[in-house]
């Protein structure tokens, strides 16, 4: 698989790029912690901690809380439309659940318990009209038209001196 990182752009060893892509969340942590802490002057730790400084990213780092269900949907796209499926345990989840979608998210409620609701984001730009939902060997499959929006907007520069 390739990395998304454009490691060829630096002036970096393969030892480091190795060590890098196979590092842990929590390792890259600690170790851009342990870097910022060493390039802080002394004085200045008190007043930003590098604990604090990456607070707001340890949610993406450390394991979430579970939800309490999670659906195991697959949403794709063909070259007219866009598809979720949605396994259902049971056959009566059907009855009960409600679906609806904007123009970006398919939003199901009511599935496994009356209160829940989950959105899935989908992978393209869908039309308001013409949704079907179809439920079969426990898979209910949704198929939305996709809009194809081909109108352009030109945006002039201007040149500041």
């Amino acid at each position: 698989m390739r990395s998304l990182f454009p490691w060829d752009k630096f002036p970096f060893d393969n030892d480091l790029k190795d060590k890098i892509t196979k590092m842990k969340p929590e390792e890259i942590n600690n170790y851009v912690q342990e870097i910022m802490g060493k390039i802080m002057p002394a004085n200045m730790k008190g007043v930003m901690n590098p604990q604090e400084m990456f607070k707001g990213f340890q949610s993406s780092v450390s394991p979430q809380e579970p939800t309490r269900s999670i659906l195991n949907s697959t949403a794709f796209e063909t070259h007219d439309f866009v598809y979720v499926r949605i396994p259902i345990k049971k056959e009566e989840w059907v009855k009960q659940l409600r679906i609806f979608h904007t123009a970006n998210q398919l939003i199901v409620e009511h599935i496994p318990q009356h209160e829940d609701k989950h959105t899935i984001i989908l992978p393209a730009i869908v039309k308001k009209k013409g949704a079907t939902a179809t439920f079969k060997d426990h898979m209910l499959e949704v198929k939305i038209p996709k809009n194809v929006d081909m109108q352009f907007s030109q945006i002039d520069v201007t040149e500041i001196s």
